[in-house]
């Protein structure tokens, strides 16, 4: 199969805003994929190699440049062999080989390939294709039904494996089995406890940690911690294992979050739990396979009643199952008081949707605001084509000098996106830098919501926004009413 193949629907599927014509073209190529190839080739359309870390970062992107090739000959069973070679590569002298290797492909290559080579290395495909439009695109070309193949995908973590088996004409009915990572299921959003419960009705609230989602299992006497993305972190939480040695099941799985505690037992912040240089501890909130019985389509009641029976008080978090949204806010304003972001409101009735950002679950947690100043903004790409899109965000500095503290691309609605692509323009200064970054005059004040910042090395101010999002723009005020790069650093 031909790498071009896979460059020219990259573009193809780029250059259109439909969903749907989305869908028909990386249908069309998948149909044509010989179902052993298909873990290759969707990986390479969604932006994630089957291969996963390679040690290619933007330093051995940069240091490897040779000519493109006239016309294209090389194949997508040519580049996985490559992409297999650099992932198996470690210790003394590998950077150099991991070059030498990265060279030979790239003279292989037209500049189109190079170019998607490089982006997919960089994680920044860009094309508008996320795992849910190559699922769709995956059952359309199987002649499968899109739910059939996105819980096959879930319950066997990998969309990869789930079209090579759809695309071979094999069963989709599979399970969930101990020892292999399923997708998490996530969480809407509510302004309020009380509007959590309006959608759920009965529902648990639990803490909401600022700490790292993990998923351990265990199976035939070995246990494995997984991350959200499901890669294996195991061999360096070891106090986790410990943890849940105490447990008597020989088989489970279990989700929750792990982080790190002061000697006072308060909470560390997330970058400081994730530092590596204090202790994880492990607090579960759900049980999805216990003693050989598959739990995920069971209830919430049902999980967290086998989740109380197998598991100590110690590993559980704080919960409450209630209806009654005062009852629920004291418990909320307790998490806050105990240094947590707030909490999560999950309907009792509610199944495990795994993979799937469900209704049923809402997290509700404090909501900071700040005045930031636009330094520049970068061109699009996909559906954003044409708009002024991804914002780097500036806090005032001393003597009307600004900080950048950050970028966001959220929050823009597509009437923003044009008046924002408009004012900018009337402020750029100068010719795109690399092409796609515009920088502007100071003079833009937009209201950015965030859930905190946390220290950083990549901005001067030493710190970072964490999940940015755009409210409104604030045409009332003038770049010297933004907040201050104090301010923004007094937030950690």
């Amino acid at each position: 199969m031909q790498y071009a193949l896979i460059v020219d629907l990259s573009q193809r599927v780029a250059s259109t805003p439909k969903r749907t014509e989305k869908v028909a073209a990386i249908a069309g190529v998948l149909h044509a994929t010989p179902p052993a190839l298909a873990p290759t080739v969707v990986g390479m359309l969604v932006g994630e190699p089957r291969q996963g870390r390679m040690g290619v970062g933007w330093a051995t992107l940069r240091d490897v440049r040779v000519a493109p090739a006239a016309e294209p000959t090389v194949t997508v069973e040519r580049v996985d062999e490559v992409l297999t070679s650099l992932a198996g590569l470690g210790g003394e002298g590998s950077q150099r080989e991991r070059e030498r290797v990265l060279s030979e492909l790239m003279a292989e290559l037209t500049a189109d390939e190079q170019f998607h080579l490089v982006r997919l290395f960089g994680g920044e495909m860009r094309q508008g294709a996320n795992d849910g439009v190559v699922a769709d695109a995956v059952a359309k070309a199987a002649g499968v039904p899109s739910a059939v193949l996105r819980r096959a995908a879930m319950l066997l973590g990998d969309l990869g494996a789930a079209a090579q088996r759809a695309l071979a004409g094999e069963s989709l009915d599979v399970g969930l089995t101990p020892g292999v990572g399923v997708q998490p299921m996530l969480a809407g959003t509510a302004a309020t406890v009380a509007d959590a419960l309006a959608l759920t009705g009965p529902a648990s609230v639990e803490w909401k940690l600022d700490g790292a989602r993990v998923q351990v299992h265990r199976h035939g006497g070995n246990v494995r911690v997984l991350t959200r993305s499901l890669r294996d972190i195991t061999a360096a939480v070891p106090e986790i294992v410990t943890a849940v040695s105490v447990i008597s099941a020989s088989e489970f799985v279990l989700d929750g979050e792990a982080l790190g505690l002061d000697e006072d037992g308060a909470p560390l912040k997330f970058q400081d739990s994730m530092s590596g240089g204090s202790a994880l501890r492990p607090f579960f909130f759900d049980v999805l396979h216990l003693g050989g019985t598959s739990l995920i389509d069971e209830p919430l009641h049902v999980r967290k009643a086998a989740l109380a029976d197998a598991l100590p008080a110690s590993l559980r978090l704080p919960t409450l199952d209630t209806a009654d949204a005062d009852a629920a806010e004291v418990f909320s304003r307790e998490a806050l008081a105990a240094g947590h972001e707030g909490v999560m409101v999950k309907a009792l009735d509610s199944p495990y949707q795994a993979g799937r950002r469900g209704a049923t679950w809402r997290k509700v947690k404090p909501v900071h605001t700040l005045d930031l100043v636009v330094l520049a903004a970068e061109w699009g790409h996909g559906r954003r084509t044409g708009w002024l899109s991804n914002l780097h965000l500036g806090a005032r500095g001393e003597d009307g000098t600004f900080v950048m503290v950050g970028k966001t691309f959220k929050g823009l609605t597509d009437e923003l996106l044009r008046w924002q692509t408009v004012e900018l323009q009337a402020r750029a200064l100068g010719a795109p830098e690399d092409g796609y970054i515009q920088h502007v005059r100071p003079e833009l004040v937009v209201e950015i919501a965030l859930d905190g910042v946390q220290r950083s090395r990549r901005y001067p101010g030493g710190v970072a926004l964490r999940f940015a999002r755009v409210r409104r723009y604030r045409p009332d005020k003038q770049a010297s009413d933004a907040d201050t790069i104090e301010r923004v650093q007094s937030m950690l």
